[in-house]
């Protein structure tokens, strides 16, 4: 086997790309620009130090994002369709900047993100996200007051961008020290 067929065998596949493309609008360019940018930027500072700056970055974006998604809640009388779909398209909102920060961080460690080995760590980003965004929704299962989905919704999507970011660095840090380690 020749090496351009594996390198084109570890790719993604088209449905995979138009999915994260046209649904999650990943745009892969754009995550290239902005980490070239950010190595222009600071230089001297190391690979894990230029991630906790995307990180610090996203972190009030992602507890603003949180946060509004949840004022639909406060609204007596728009209707559970309504709250549903400020929820639904926050949360849209938020998987978008975190999947572009785990993919930020893992082009920042010099790994291919056509790679099909992102594809599951971008999976698990959508997850995690999602978790974060439904948080808010157990207060109203749980009949709390709804002015705490406010926090609570900031809290929890603020939440979750430190734990892909810290979990991204350490995977690919790790993957930088050993290649071996994630097989």
């Amino acid at each position: 086997m020749t090496e351009k067929s594996v390198i084109q065998h570890d790719r993604q596949s088209i449905l995979t790309d138009h999915f994260f493309y046209f649904f999650l609008r990943m745009r892969k360019g754009q995550v290239r620009k902005e980490v070239e940018a950010l190595n222009a930027r600071y230089p001297q500072e190391s690979k894990e130090q230029r991630a906790r700056r995307l990180i610090a970055a996203q972190t009030p974006l992602s507890f603003l994002g949180g946060l509004l998604m949840n004022v639909p809640m406060l609204v007596p009388g728009l209707g559970q369709a309504m709250k549903l779909l400020g929820v639904v398209g926050g949360a849209s909102t938020l998987t978008r900047m975190h999947l572009y920060l785990i993919m930020e961080i893992a082009h920042l460690y010099g790994k291919d993100i056509e790679d099909q080995a992102r594809v599951p760590e971008m999976a698990a980003v959508v997850l995690a996200s999602g978790l974060g965004a439904g948080a808010p929704l157990l207060l109203q299962a749980l009949k709390l007051n709804p002015l705490w989905a406010l926090p609570v919704g900031g809290l929890s999507s603020a939440s979750v961008v430190k734990a892909i970011g810290g979990s991204a660095i350490r995977f690919y840090s790790r993957e930088a020290a050993d290649p071996l380690a994630a097989t």
